[in-house]
């Protein structure tokens, strides 16, 4: 745990491959999880609609198992923003959630 699901539109500017390799290490950079256990991946959207004079998106989801102190979420959320906001300019729309999964109703093998 973590997975990572980075949300983007088709116009990054930077290498795909070089935004997730950032995030992933950012997410290991906070000491909450075994680097081994974080599991990231990218999807692009090819069509998408933004309701601002933004040039794109990037929206990073973090799934991760309850427990964490709301403190340790805003770390792991403040982390993977200012890693975005390296990355991109303000003409981009970033944003962060994340998200707790619950273990009784959880299932991977």
């Amino acid at each position: 745990m973590p997975h990572l699901i980075i949300e983007h539109s088709h116009n990054l500017p930077i290498c795909d491959n070089d935004l997730l390799e950032s995030l992933h290490n950012a997410a290991a950079s906070t000491l909450l999880f075994d680097p081994s256990m974080i599991k990231s991946r990218l999807i692009q959207f090819q069509q998408y609609k933004l309701g601002n004079e933004k040039c794109g998106f990037v929206h990073v989801q973090a799934h991760i198992m309850t427990g964490r102190t709301i403190e340790q979420k805003q770390h792991l959320s403040d982390t993977l923003f200012q890693q975005l906001q390296i990355q991109l300019t303000d003409k981009w729309q970033l944003s962060v959630h994340i998200y707790d999964l619950i273990p009784q109703i959880y299932r991977k093998n």
